[in-house]
């Protein structure tokens, strides 16, 4: 039982006994106590006056004083702020958890709770490799699978994969018109970069192609457009020549960027890709069989690059093979009447009664939508493994996207539908701006994992501390730090934030980074090897006198890593871990570093007596588990030597 759980339980034993209520334990809320006031954990007591018929402070005093009595193990001392009442913990308390757990290899893995979660991340299109965006929704599934995890829970990592559609077909026939053959092996390219290559060369003859369409259109000239183009081409004109539309800014830019959709869609090369498509969608042989092998290359490149990122899956599903299956689900919704057809015989649901809007799910000429295949992918994840929640890390543009999906589920009464989460997380910005696929402007993984690892060598070579390394040894070293540095970058800030990512300051020696975390432990694996390689043997030492403030904290800091796990599975958020990871990190370091008249208050190896060297020794083995334990979860192993 954590000392959360233990005060929990000793106050609701309180309560009956003092005002003759019965509160479920579970139910008394407790905080850590702020750092300005003394004690460790904080009860608060307001929802106790209803029946106490005291005062806040009153009942605060009298709850302190029983739980002091009563619980002398437990409590050694309270004090009273306003409502609040703040707990001190018998320091024996904490010795006693020191000695049972400081060795305790399973800390932070909790039984199984018997509930199963999916949680479908990377979600990657075949027509690019991966990139910056990318590895912060790589980072974060997979650090959620692995919180979730350590929380009871069963989890499937699943990929869905956007291997067809018309931006696949782009990087298609651009590879057709211009690769002259060019495979990964005859060029020496990966391939998910070389089928990006084309991806990008397609965007570039597209903007060529594109440009003298849009300046015909201002000028009035509308050759290029036939139908229903035409007329809305001609609208946008006109209100793009209006002064009051020039004056601003911002609705210019809108409109700009309809003129130059409308325009892209009349493009040679756009037409082409669109034959390609319906050619796909038809089962043409040729174009098919090319789709295979493009899709290949990409796989193998996605492949390595997973590898090397420590990031894995447990289901793999393909957009090629879903993307229909959402119809069945059409045509159930029309014959109950949830759905409904217009003139042009396409399906839509009307949700504007929920604050929302009409939502087309079929096309006129029975295409599907995206939100018809995530209808069918939803229930078909749910045939395969019957989840108790289905997990979506998708950036925070498709908001709306899993709020109706959930709701047309919900209307259909699909069994799915009520545990779709969307676990939303803002986009990642380089210091010079957006990134932008389509004009090859973004930071590339592969190129961005070396330069990390590359950083990692130098900054380790100019320390010269690890002269005596073996090659491999200090390769592995750079691929912890400089991925290290990566991972955690990207995961220590909430995922519902937006951030700007910087890779000198992701692996710098001092602040809120991995490598301080990693050196931490390092250093702490050191002392251990200097003063006690037989560490484990302490296993039956509990030490009997005061604690320093430090050491105090230290190994309260570490009880709490449990509670601080069901906090970053609650929130959905790695960067709760990431940020305890630091604080214990920091928190060491303020200890190994203290000093009183120029000497160490904390020394290991010159400890003041043997009885405090065994302490200290638990203490920094228990820190340095700890530290490992957190850190894992986000994918960042921890060196034994910095």
């Amino acid at each position: 039982m954590s000392v959360v759980q233990s005060i929990k339980s000793a106050a609701a034993a309180a309560i009956k006994a003092l005002f003759d209520q019965t509160i479920p334990a579970k139910d008394i809320a407790i905080n850590t106590t702020k750092p300005e006031f003394e004690g460790e954990y904080t009860i608060l007591v307001f929802p106790f006056t209803k029946f106490s018929r005291l005062k806040p402070e009153e009942t605060a005093d009298r709850l302190g004083k029983y739980l002091q009595e009563h619980n002398p193990d437990l409590v050694a001392g309270y004090n009273v702020i306003k409502g609040f009442l703040n707990i001190q913990v018998n320091e024996q308390y904490w010795a006693q958890y020191l000695q049972q757990h400081f060795n305790n290899r399973n800390i932070g893995k909790k039984p199984s709770n018997g509930k199963k979660v999916m949680v479908e991340y990377s979600s990657p299109n075949t027509n690019k490799p991966l990139h910056l965006g990318h590895l912060r929704n790589n980072f974060l599934g997979y650090a959620v699978s692995e919180i979730l995890k350590a929380n009871g829970y069963e989890v499937i990592k699943a990929n869905l994969v956007n291997d067809r559609g018309i931006h696949i077909c782009k990087s298609m026939l651009a590879w057709q018109l211009f690769a002259h053959g060019d495979t990964p092996e005859s060029t020496g390219i990966k391939g998910d970069h070389l089928v990006g290559d084309y991806y990008v060369k397609f965007e570039s003859i597209l903007k060529e192609q594109t440009e003298p369409i849009i300046a015909r259109a201002l000028e009035h000239d509308y050759k290029d457009f036939e139908g229903a183009d035409k007329e809305r081409m001609e609208k946008l004109v006109t209100v793009f020549h209006k002064p009051e539309i020039q004056a601003d800014q911002e609705k210019l830019d809108k409109l700009n960027d309809e003129i130059k959709e409308l325009s892209r869609k009349q493009t040679e090369i756009m037409q082409q890709a669109k034959i390609m498509l319906q050619q796909w969608e038809a089962g043409n042989p040729e174009v098919r069989a090319l789709w295979a092998t493009m899709n290949g290359w990409v796989y193998k490149g996605f492949d390595q690059t997973y590898k090397r990122l420590g990031i894995d899956f447990d289901k793999m599903y393909y957009e090629s093979e879903t993307y229909l299956l959402g119809k069945d689900l059409v045509e159930e919704g029309l014959a109950k009447g949830i759905l409904f057809k217009k003139e042009d015989n396409s399906v839509w649901i009307d949700l504007t009664a929920d604050g929302l809007d009409e939502k087309l799910l079929l096309r006129g000429d029975g295409t599907s939508v995206y939100m018809t295949q995530d209808l069918g992918t939803a229930r078909l994840k749910y045939a395969d493994y019957q989840m108790d929640q289905s997990l979506y890390v998708v950036a925070d543009e498709q908001n709306y996207h899993f709020k109706v999906l959930q709701l047309i589920l919900q209307k259909l009464q699909e069994p799915c539908a009520d545990g779709i989460y969307h676990l939303s997380y803002g986009m990642v910005e380089l210091p010079s701006g957006r990134m932008k696929s389509r004009e090859g402007t973004v930071v590339d993984a592969d190129d961005l994992i070396v330069e990390m690892i590359n950083t990692a060598e130098e900054q380790t070579k100019a320390s010269g501390k690890l002269d005596d390394m073996s090659e491999d040894a200090l390769g592995l070293l750079y691929n912890m730090i400089g991925l290290g540095g990566l991972k955690f970058f990207l995961l220590r800030v909430d995922p519902k934030k937006k951030m700007v990512f910087d890779p000198k300051e992701s692996i710098s020696l001092q602040g809120f980074t991995s490598t301080f975390v990693q050196y931490a432990h390092a250093r702490i694996k050191s002392i251990l090897r200097d003063v006690a390689p037989d560490v484990d043997k302490l296993e039956g030492y509990c030490h009997k006198g005061s604690l320093t403030t430090l050491e105090k904290e230290l190994i309260v800091l570490n009880e709490q890593y449990d509670n601080v796990l069901e906090e970053a599975a609650k929130e959905m958020s790695p960067s709760v871990i990431a940020n305890y990871a630091y604080q214990l990190a920091q928190t060491f370091n303020s200890f190994y570093a203290e000093k009183k008249d120029g000497i160490p208050v904390h020394s290991v190896k010159q400890a003041e007596t043997p009885e405090k060297q065994k302490l200290r020794l638990q203490i920094i083995k228990l820190t340095a588990t700890t530290i490992a334990k957190s850190m894992k979860l986000l994918g960042i192993d921890v060196p034994e030597r910095m």
